[in-house]
């Protein structure tokens, strides 16, 4: 098991006073992860749960838990994103935001939410057999956009914030296979 932290994009935004912190692990076809999300929980707009999650678009527009798995030697790489709300999507790329369409081989992402009133929880269980062999070795990229509640300080763009292990490009940018650093 591979425990993780991540950090805001450095920029001159309002950043929510939290930690992103979790832990990810391969078990043959199997990936698990979990983000932990703990501080000041009600500085961040939260999806309230849906009694009917989907497959929904655009989930980064607020806050959305993400990670990436990429093949290792391959430019091909997946995008999970998870909304606290329980809605879900996982996007296929053949290279570096080349080729992006829905990944069909799943019809439902079930995961785990708990919100607490300094924390909340999200934990997702995957079998991954559908889309990745049991030998392909992984590179991976955990990250979250983290969505501010607004105030009359705080416009809806300085409201986004982004949450990475590292951040390599100067703007953020989750897809640079360049932060793709955990290896399962």
């Amino acid at each position: 098991m591979t425990h993780f932290s991540l950090i805001p994009f450095p920029d001159n935004r309002p950043h929510p006073e939290i930690e992103i912190t979790g832990q990810i692990e391969r078990l043959e076809q199997q990936v698990n992860i979990t983000f932990e999300l703990i501080g000041e929980i009600q500085q961040v707009a939260v999806t309230p749960p849906d009694g009917n999650p989907s497959r929904r678009n655009e989930l980064w527009q607020t806050t959305c838990f993400e990670f990436f798995l990429g093949l290792k030697n391959s430019p091909k790489y997946w995008e999970f994103n998870l909304s606290p709300g329980g809605h879900w999507n996982i996007y296929r790329f053949d290279d570096y935001r080349q080729g992006m369409a829905e990944e069909l081989a799943f019809e439902s992402l079930p995961f785990l939410v708990k919100v607490k009133p300094n924390s909340l929880t999200l934990s997702l269980s995957l079998d991954l057999e559908p889309i990745i062999p049991s030998t392909q070795s992984l590179e991976v990229a955990i990250t979250t956009v983290i969505e501010r509640k607004i105030n009359n300080l705080i416009s809806k763009q300085d409201a986004i914030t982004y949450w990475a292990l590292t951040h390599v490009a100067k703007e953020a940018d989750f897809h640079q296979r360049k932060s793709f650093i955990l290896n399962l």
